[in-house]
């Protein structure tokens, strides 16, 4: 074979894909049939080079068959099979207007056109008035006969009868289709004995009636000797699971049978005459799968005691993988979709009336394993080669770009075997090279981005296990070095007061938080039981951010609580969550749920109290706010006493009293003077513990300071750092009551036995008028106290028990005593008086305890 190919481009029809759906058929006359793989089939003309009508079909088009007598034109969809007469088709063409000649017919296949109502069929053939259909069921493959339509479009076709054959797995791994989306569809070809209808004269193709017809020995040794004698038409299938199975279809009784397996999904099966014995003749079978298996099937003596003719299989591989192929008398041609490429039949046929020797071998082995590139690239359709009187082979293939391809190949010369001419010596051009190169730069950057996009999801994966590992490894004790610490403050919007709580993220480890994660703070009330609604009543905030870098802190306000609200103290949860659809992107949605998407990691849990929600106010402001309710509390003072006169006027059950001035309501917790110093003082001030002592107004001062700025968990108030220059610190509650916070320096008195000297203790008081707001700031105080023995130095094991275990149950009286006030939701009402309920009276009891029995601390 000298020169180069041709390649002319008739046509573009956009991208096609590499689905195995596309086709390229030549119809009647200068008409050709094209499926891109879409819901469309494109009428082309090769004469006039041009597009004359487009069929729209209600579903993605598998697979077209044309009628013998050029009629009918058979497509099968995901709905169906649809009929659709040519001649219309062609009339309609013919009959547009002549200004609109660039414009190719329309023409939309309704209902009305379906002739066989089965869905997912893959492959269709056509054998004289019988219409053959194979899809996939279940769990097996099924092929039905059907009676055809004569002539009319729009009759339903008779089904006469079906045939099964069950699925198995495929055993190569086929890398392919993860790679290009290429699937396999049945083949389905019509072979035909030689000896059945004499061909013309004239006629030297393979094909008669679309139909191979083989050599009646090898038809005889493949098929049987009743098929040859009934003359039956066989079908040949080719399975995407590498079976070669055959049915005789004027044998009664036949079934579908496995004649040969590829191992590899079929691509192609076709006839070649290799050697010409007579017109029309074919001697060897040709399949092809995928992977580049070749298989040669063909007649070769070798009988019993070297008598006779036996059926001979070869098979060798070629480079792969093979997308399409055609074949014609001594040629195979093949797209790998890189490259065309051609392979010589003739040397492996051998010479008619020899045996098989060696050197016909290694002519066989060297022609099968050695193809010709013909430089035609992205070639992924190919229709039945053509021959002009020139000799000239040409092909008519459809690319992945949509382009309609014209491809003339070089004249052979008769002297000179394809097969024995090396691929290097055929000469290429300058584009042919330029274009290869192009392709393979391509091909290159889309997997080199690949490559770059699934290393960077690697990378950041293996920072979030990194920091999931951190995370989950740290117990209790440890400090996590991924934390939340806040800050409350009070802010004034709208004339209405709020508590605000600034959170702030600290990223203290060696790993970046990049995008994908979300900071969540779960707000709830930490008295509120499950059962009163405790679940409800928790709020939730979300603050995503990205490329937090270790060192860097990132900082979050939100509303905790409006002025009014008395549900102290609640409970901060803080937690970091990744998003893996964040870091995967749409290609997870299909297989993440929104559960299993998401990685919630605790941080810690903060408290903020009734110390954190007080607002410290000056003396002035403390006094014009009791003059305030010292008004309003005279007011409610003559209105009870009117009451409880017209109560005694209309003969109530209980007497009158003398309206009762607004209750003050107060609770202590004394703290030794010794373990102040040790915790407090001489942190703060630097002094040796060793030296002088500290003066008691010191220690108060400090306690006063240390209890209004700092709390337990990293919740710290606005005002910290405020100097208190006095021992007495009015402030208001979020209720608006006013509350009296006092330290003073007391004497332990008789209630240490054993010690010669009574201890100096500082007593915390808490007064107010709400029962509430005391029992909160109780509350707060006594959580404080127990940070203060846990910095103590070590003592005796049995002192240390005991303050625990003492301040343990104060801890717990105190939070059932919150929990009651929260769930009757009377935690204003008591500041005027008591009321007469049991719940009153349980809860007026626990408050004389905590009050009546002051918890010491030494």
């Amino acid at each position: 074979m000298e020169g180069r190919c041709t390649v002319d481009t008739w046509a573009e029809f956009g991208s096609s894909g590499t689905s195995c759906t596309q086709k390229v058929k030549f119809g009647v006359g200068t008409e050709v049939f094209l499926c891109i793989g879409s819901n469309e089939v494109y009428v082309f003309s090769s004469q006039e080079r041009k597009l004359t009508v487009v069929i729209q079909f209600p579903g993605p088009v598998s697979d077209l068959a044309e009628s013998h007598d050029k009629q009918l034109l058979f497509v099968a969809c995901r709905t169906g099979v649809y009929c659709v007469t040519l001649q219309s088709l062609l009339s309609r063409a013919q009959s547009s207007p002549a200004d609109a000649s660039s414009s190719p017919a329309e023409l939309k296949i309704s209902a009305e056109f379906l002739v066989v109502p089965e869905e997912g069929v893959l492959s269709l053939l056509l054998v004289g008035p019988v219409l053959l259909t194979l899809s996939q069921r279940d769990a097996s493959w099924k092929l039905t006969l059907y009676n055809s339509p004569k002539q009319s479009a729009c009759s339903n076709c008779e089904m006469l009868t079906s045939f099964s054959l069950p699925l198995v797995a495929c055993v190569v791994h086929r890398d392919t289709d993860v790679k290009t989306g290429w699937r396999g569809r049945p083949v389905l070809i019509c072979v035909l004995s030689s000896d059945t209808t004499p061909p013309s004269s004239s006629s030297t193709s393979l094909l008669t009636d679309g139909h191979f017809r083989l050599e009646p020995v090898l038809f005889k040794l493949l098929f049987g000797i009743d098929a040859a004698l009934a003359k039956s038409p066989v079908i040949l299938c080719g399975l995407p699971d590498g079976r070669l199975c055959f049915l005789p279809l004027r044998l009664p009784g036949s079934r579908l049978r496995v004649l040969h397996s590829l191992e590899q999904p079929v691509v192609f099966v076709g006839a070649s005459v290799v050697t010409e014995t007579g017109p029309g003749h074919a001697q060897c079978l040709v399949a092809v799968g995928e992977l580049g298996r070749v298989v040669l099937i063909k007649t070769e003596k070798g009988g019993p005691e070297g008598a006779g003719n036996i059926a001979a299989f070869i098979e060798r591989c070629v480079p792969g993988p093979v997308m399409c192929g055609c074949v014609d008398k001594n040629c195979l041609y093949y797209s790998t979709g890189s490259d065309l490429l051609v392979l010589d039949l003739e040397g492996s046929a051998g010479r008619e009336g020899q045996e098989r020797d060696v050197e016909t071998s290694r002519n066989t082995e060297c022609a099968l394993q050695s193809p010709t590139s013909l430089n035609v690239c992205r070639v992924i359709a190919l229709a039945e080669p053509t021959c002009n009187s020139a000799g000239v082979v040409q092909l008519l293939g459809l690319t992945v770009r949509g382009q309609l391809q014209w491809i003339s190949l070089p004249v052979r010369r008769e002297d000179t075997k394809l097969s024995k001419v090396p691929s290097t010596q055929v000469g290429r051009s300058v584009r042919d090279v330029l274009s290869a190169i192009g392709d393979v730069c391509e091909r290159a950057s889309t997997l080199k981005t690949a490559i770059k996009s699934k290393n960077q999801i690697l990378t950041h994966l293996n920072q979030v296990i990194n920091i999931s590992f951190l995370l989950i490894s740290s117990t209790e004790s440890e400090e996590k070095s991924i934390r939340c610490r806040a800050v409350t403050e009070w802010s004034r919007l709208l004339q209405k007061d709020s508590l605000n709580l600034t959170c702030v993220l600290d990223n203290s480890s060696p790993f970046v938080l990049e995008r994908g994660w979300t900071l969540s703070v779960t707000v709830f009330p930490l008295c509120c039981s499950p059962s009163a609604g405790g679940e409800s009543s928790s709020v939730n905030f979300s603050f995503p951010f990205q490329n937090l870098h270790a060192g860097e802190t990132l900082q979050v306000s939100l509303p905790l609580a409006p002025a009014g609200d008395a549900s102290f103290p609640m409970t901060v949860s803080c937690s970091l969550v990744f998003s893996l659809s964040s870091l995967l992107g749409r290609e997870a949605a299909g297989l993440l749920d929104s559960h299993s998407s998401c990685i919630s990691l605790p941080l810690n849990a903060l408290t903020v109290d009734w110390l954190h929600a007080l607002r410290v106010d000056s003396p002035v402001t403390i006094h014009k706010m009791a003059a305030s309710q010292s008004s309003s509390a005279a007011v409610d003072t003559i209105q009870a006493c009117l009451s409880s006169r017209r109560i005694r006027r209309e003969g109530g059950g209980q007497s009158a009293s003398e309206p009762e001035r607004e209750q003050q309501h107060s609770a202590s917790v004394r703290v030794s003077s010794d373990l102040l110093r040790d915790t407090l003082v001489l942190k703060s001030s630097g002094l040796d513990p060793q030296g002088p002592n500290v003066a008691p107004k010191n220690v108060c001062l400090s306690l006063l300071e240390w209890l209004l700025s700092e709390g337990p968990g990293g919740v710290r108030t606005g005002h910290q750092g405020a100097k208190i220059s006095s021992s007495v610190v009015h402030a208001r509650c979020p209720e608006g009551h006013i509350i009296k916070l006092t330290a003073k320096e007391v004497s332990a008195g008789e209630e240490i036995v054993g010690e010669e000297e009574s201890p100096t203790t500082v007593e915390v008081q808490v007064e107010s008028s709400s029962i509430a707001a005391v029992c909160g700031l109780h509350h707060a105080v006594l959580r404080r106290v127990q940070i203060l023995l846990q910095r103590a130095p070590e003592r005796a094991a049995s002192t240390k028990r005991l303050q625990s275990s003492s301040l343990r149950q104060a801890l717990q009286r105190a939070e059932h005593l919150l929990q009651q006030i929260q769930q009757s939701r009377v935690s204003g009402a008591f500041g005027v008086g008591a009321s007469a309920g049991p719940m009153t009276r349980s809860l007026l009891g626990v408050y004389r305890e905590l009050r009546e029995n002051p918890l010491l601390i030494i």
